[in-house]
């Protein structure tokens, strides 16, 4: 296995980061180590039903999402229309720095993302979110 699939699998260490890799390299390990791939771009994206729309696309949510921040934080903690998986990684392209959110949305979308971490740490799976 190799390095980047082998720190991937440090569930303790499963949060928020800044890519600081090629996005192939990342791609290769999250195949070796098992683990589900999802992709959001937030280019232009703003307000919260855009962004909202962005991440249930990114997280393959069902068609009767129900758009809005719990059931974007249900669906991040459930993923099982996702398939059998050793953990997942999140790749958020093109985000600024406000998320293209109002500041108490932005918050709420930080808090779920970091509690959606914890979450799947504790149910001994890795839930990582890169940013690029």
């Amino acid at each position: 296995m190799n390095a980047l699939a082998q720190q991937l699998n440090d569930r303790a260490a499963a949060g928020s980061y800044t890519l600081n890799c090629a996005e192939q390299d990342l791609r290769a390990a999250v195949d070796e180590a098992g683990y589900t791939w999802l992709d959001a771009n937030l280019k232009g994206i703003k307000g919260k039903q855009n962004v909202l729309a962005a991440l249930a696309s990114a997280a393959r949510c069902p068609a009767d999402f129900g758009a809005n921040w719990d059931a974007l934080a249900d669906a991040l903690c459930d993923l099982s229309w996702c398939g059998e998986s050793n953990g997942y990684v999140l790749l958020l392209r093109n985000v600024s720095d406000t998320f293209g959110l109002s500041a108490n949305d932005r918050e709420i979308a930080q808090d779920i993302l970091a509690d959606t971490s914890l979450y799947w740490r504790q149910r001994n799976k890795a839930f990582w979110i890169f940013f690029v």
